[in-house]
This record gives C-alpha cells, structure tokens and sequence, in this order.
C-alpha cells in the first residue's frame, strides 16, 4: 500500500508541476509570462502582463490542480486505510501538488506562489472555511488593491477561519491549515518588502487594451 500512496503523491506533485501560466503566455502569446511583470508565473502576473483573456483561464486551471490532486486520493481506493489515515494521504497530496506549482518539474522548477492552487485544496479540504478566507480576500483586496496582501491576510486568518467558524477539531487538516498561515507568508517575502516601502503594485479592475 505504501508504494501506490507514494506513487500517488508522485501524480498529485506531477499534477501541479503542469504550468499552467508559463504554457497559456507562450502557445497563445509567444512570450514566457515569467520575463514580465512581477516574473511570477501565477494568475495574477497573467492578467496583469497579457489581461483578463489569459489570467482566468489560468487562475481556474491552478485551482483545478489542487482540487483534483486531493480528490485522487479519495477515489483511489486503498484497502484497509483508515479515514484518519486517508486524511493524511490528501493532505499529502495537497502539499505535492503545491510543490508542483512552485517549483514545476515541466517549467524549469520556476512557478507561482500555490494561492490559486491551495484554493483548490481548500476547495476539496475545507469548503467552508475557503468561502470564508475568498470573503476576507475579496474585502481586501478591493479595499486595497494589493494582491499580496489580500493573499496573505487570507492565509494567516485561514486557521482561525478552520477552527473557529468552520469547527474543525482534525489536528491533521488544522495543521496543515497553520502550515497555509505560515508558507504563504513566507512565498511573499518579497511582496512583503515592498509593502513595507509603499512600492508594491495595486492591482488594476480593468481589461488589458490589446
């Protein structure tokens, strides 16, 4: 049973791998979304650098990952596993496939920062934590206009948002919410500076003039 638990974090990581931004930027544009803008290969850096026309497609593309590597595990059956232990093999599959955002095997290890995925996570794990952390995101981000920010506002509230609000007591699943607090923060370093010095870039509401 191990060795099919591995192989299955293996697709859920090769899932997540696949470049979802770095592919759209150059098949349909000819140009590696990665050269421009914030050099993120992410949702946001696609609507910002080539509109709204390539940036959704993405956005939903990356939150299918995580959704889909979770639910592998869940449709794979394995004989014997416990619900409990079946938790920790989503969740493993989860974290894989986050990994495989960031750093994609199929795109030089060079990806985005897993928002977008670990909203698909969140949509397979925590449903109605995620409608609520999507609220405090939106909130933000039209108060704002910061994209970071709202990400990572969202991600330190999301444990509370868990324990709290939703009411889950899973030390798994909350563990791996306080992990969510933590990375994202975290893949936001750089974000984070630049907010300290008033130089991050707003995020425009408007579609991209061809």
């Amino acid at each position: 049973m191990w060795i099919e638990i591995f192989g299955l974090i293996l697709i859920a990581y090769l899932i997540g791998s696949i470049p979802t931004a770095v592919w759209v930027s150059k098949g349909f544009y000819g140009k590696d979304v990665r050269e421009h803008g914030s050099g993120n290969a992410g949702a946001t850096n696609t609507i910002r650098v080539l509109g709204y026309t390539a940036g959704i497609p993405v956005l939903l593309f990356d939150v299918f990952k995580g959704w889909l590597a979770v639910q592998l595990a869940v449709w794979i059956s394995f004989p014997d596993i416990t619900v409990s232990n079946l938790t920790y093999v989503e969740i493993g599959c989860a974290v894989a496939a986050v990994l495989g955002h960031i750093f994609p095997l199929f795109a030089g290890f060079r990806g985005g920062k897993g928002v977008g995925t670990l909203a698909g996570v969140g949509l397979a794990l925590y449903p109605i934590s995620l409608l609520v952390v999507l609220g405090i995101f939106i909130l933000t981000l039209a108060l704002t206009r910061y994209v970071s920010l709202s990400s990572i506002l969202g991600a330190v509230s999301f444990p509370f948002v868990v324990y709290f609000i939703a009411g889950e007591h899973n030390l798994a699943l909350l563990g791996l919410a306080v992990f969510v607090a933590v990375f994202i923060p975290l893949t936001h370093m750089k974000n984070i500076k630049r907010l300290l010095k008033g130089e991050e870039n707003r995020f425009i509401f408007r579609r991209k003039k061809s």
